[in-house]
């Protein structure tokens, strides 16, 4: 043996290599010959499930965002399951979520270097969770607390987990950057098509409802023959906030598109565009295609849903997206206001049909505000005034904890004790968000929330700046989405049915598109 293998086999180098973990071919010998066993024993449809299943976590652990797509798919049947099986243990989505986290911290855990990826959005949201942490020691069930803190520590690990995975592959080692189909990070487009593919399945579920189905709950029936669509959210506003989701990313994305079409068609015969990334061609052609039948199908559901609240968030989404589709703001505001004249036309001439019409007028009783005590209640005000009697409980929780609340996610445990005489059975939240916000976390809470949220909008609309077409459309779809969340919680709660694990998808996209143009800057100077 030469003296160069024995000093290497002093140094330990040859028992390094032999004994350095090879994770995914261990984990995969292992569960070959778990599988191979259990092959002798267990009935052939069960095999079939068991093979299906191995080989998914087989993906998830090569590859975390197909996991995460998986879980974005899953996430909104968690309701259906919760009531099919009337258990409260974990459903598919966020098993599939609690997997794919495993693997990106196991892949970190392997290459024996795990990095917490730095965004604009991660103090905000930390102050946010502190103050709620900190108000459980108001809390009358800490189990219903930490529950829904562990909803805010979610959006966080996979508005990372985005930033973190959506990164890979943009530089290359000449040091330009990498580009997708829409001139954003690579991974861009699948991650926008992630958000899209989850919104479209749920659409096709509640047309379904609507239209073809021909039955459905008694209560959730419109027009004599109709039933709202619900999808698997199993109530239809928040099938219809996570449709506002959908749909106006879509048309963001959709915005953008045809604005790099127009902006590429003015220029064609110029040499260089300056405000677009654009490179047309059939894919691009067809991808505009895709995007405007998307656009389209979950824009019905939203309608079919009947929800006058996500119909607002929705038209709050189109006025904040007319308003910063220019880049010029005095072009906005034109075109803002001919829009709303378009709208007001439409109503004032009976362009729209008349059940929907009174559907829009109709927003006002939402803000009914009152003391319901004494009123006299039947048919025709129920709805109105159960909202109220919700509203004043919430209200009185904050009078008499101010500061923290009565504990993060325990409005409805305290229920009970600010009840008014004719409302005695909680509805799970106070059917206006902010003022279930401050009943739980008190007015320390409601700030932390909404410096939060301001950031978000911020970072949003700074971004707006600096993007180019038509990767400057999907801001736009976030910042309108946004707007519509903010909206429509000012008669719901929509932190429900494993909804912030898209949240914090779409959270995560704004930050890889935020580090990418913070890389494309350094890269402008360093060259």
């Amino acid at each position: 043996m030469s003296a160069n293998a024995l000093n290497r086999i002093g140094n330990g180098s040859i028992g390094r290599a032999i004994t350095k973990p090879q994770w995914p071919g261990i984990i995969a010998l292992i569960l070959a010959l778990f599988l191979g066993i259990l092959l002798a024993w267990l009935p052939a449809r069960l095999v079939v499930v068991l093979v299906i299943g191995t080989a998914v976590i087989l993906l998830i652990l090569v590859q975390p965002l197909f996991g995460l797509a998986l879980a974005l798919l899953a996430g909104p049947f968690g309701a259906l399951e919760q009531l099919l099986s009337g258990i409260g243990s974990l459903d598919s989505g966020q098993t599939l979520l609690l997997l794919t986290l495993i693997s990106w911290i196991g892949r970190g855990l392997a290459r024996r270097r795990i990095e917490i990826p730095r965004t604009y959005l991660s103090l905000p949201l930390f102050l946010f969770i502190s103050v709620a942490f900190v108000s459980l020691l108001n809390a009358v069930s800490l189990l219903a607390g930490l529950k829904e803190l562990l909803k805010w520590i979610e959006i966080a690990l996979v508005m990372l987990l985005v930033v973190d995975l959506g990164r890979e592959g943009a530089q290359q080692l000449s040091g330009r950057l990498n580009r997708s189909l829409l001139g954003g990070p690579p991974r861009t487009i699948w991650i926008v098509g992630m958000l899209l593919l989850a919104g479209l399945s749920q659409a096709f579920i509640g047309i379904w409802q609507f239209g073809l189905r021909e039955d459905g709950p008694e209560h959730f029936l419109v027009l004599d023959r109709f039933y709202r669509a619900y999808g698997t959210y199993e109530q239809p506003n928040p099938f219809a906030g996570f449709m506002n989701l959908t749909v106006l990313l879509a048309l963001g994305v959709l915005v953008g598109l045809l604005t790099a079409w127009w902006i590429w068609l003015r220029h064609r015969s110029a040499q260089n565009v300056n405000d677009t990334t654009f490179s047309p061609g059939w894919p691009v052609f067809l991808l505009t295609i895709l995007i405007s039948l998307i656009t389209g199908l979950t824009g019905i559901a939203l309608l079919f849903s009947w929800s006058r609240g996500a119909w607002l968030g929705f038209g709050a989404g189109l006025v904040m997206m007319a308003l910063f589709w220019p880049r010029r703001r005095i072009y906005g505001l034109l075109f803002l206001g001919f829009t709303l004249i378009l709208i007001l036309l439409a109503l004032g001439t009976g362009l729209l049909p008349e059940a929907v019409t009174v559907r829009l007028t109709g927003f006002a009783e939402d803000f009914t505000v009152g003391d319901v005590r004494g009123v006299d209640i039947n048919d025709d005000n129920y709805s109105v005034l159960e909202r109220q009697a919700h509203w004043q409980a919430g209200l009185d929780m904050l009078r008499n904890k101010i500061i923290l609340g009565v504990g993060f996610g325990n409005y409805a445990d305290a229920y009970a004790q600010y009840a008014l005489i004719n409302w005695p059975d909680a509805l799970g939240h106070a059917h206006n968000y902010y003022i279930n916000l401050m009943a739980e976390v008190g007015l320390l809470g409601l700030v932390a929330y909404l410096l939060f949220w301001a950031a978000v909008f911020w970072q949003t609309i700074r971004l707006l700046r600096y993007l180019a077409w038509p990767d400057r459309g999907i801001a736009l779809g976030l910042l309108a989405a946004w707007t519509s969340l903010a909206a429509h919680h000012l008669v719901d709660k929509l932190y429900v049915n494993n909804i912030y694990i898209h949240l914090g998808v779409m959270l995560g996209l704004l930050q890889l598109l935020d580090w990418y143009i913070a890389k494309e800057r350094d890269v402008r100077e360093s060259s």
